[in-house]
């Protein structure tokens, strides 16, 4: 049973694209309906995770918005940071999935119980995944994630 899920941001929750004004507003495009697989994972009671390389106040206020349980942003080292809040939620490796698609990703998709790299992942993350998603980073996977593993939990109950 998986009881957390995290997941990288940039490239994994958006497009990957970062929009920066003249005046250094920063924009970027969330998928509703990966913030609903996230809500459908939070609400049978799964733990969320974002643990991000990249520092952003928008990766922040969406985290905020979708109740993400646990928020890393603008970290170098991912896997101690995962390995720290599974450790403190009281779950095991085997319990957590990591969604990536990036070289940075690929510690923790191999540390996790499952790891998924999106269907925009570059090779060496597709290569390191146990699964591949069928939409992009951006574009559903995340949702496509929850509801695959939410539909597989509610059989194994």
């Amino acid at each position: 049973m998986f009881r957390l899920l995290a997941m990288d941001v940039d490239g994994t929750l958006t497009d990957g694209s970062v929009f920066i004004d003249a005046t250094g507003n920063e924009f970027k495009r969330f998928d509703i309906q990966d913030g609903m697989g996230i809500a459908l994972f939070r609400k049978a009671g799964g733990k969320v995770a974002w643990i991000s390389g990249r520092f952003s106040a928008v990766t922040e206020l969406r985290a905020r918005e979708l109740h993400v349980d646990f928020l890393a942003n603008g970290v170098a080292e991912k896997l101690p940071v995962l390995e720290r809040i599974a450790a403190e939620a009281g779950i095991s490796a085997a319990e957590v999935i990591f969604v990536g698609d990036d070289v940075n990703d690929r510690e923790c998709m191999r540390w996790a119980g499952l790891g998924v790299a999106v269907a925009n992942a570059v090779p060496e993350v597709k290569a390191s995944a146990s699964y591949v998603t069928q939409r992009s980073g951006g574009s559903g996977a995340i949702r496509e994630v929850a509801d695959m593993v939410l539909a597989a939990q509610a059989k194994e109950v």
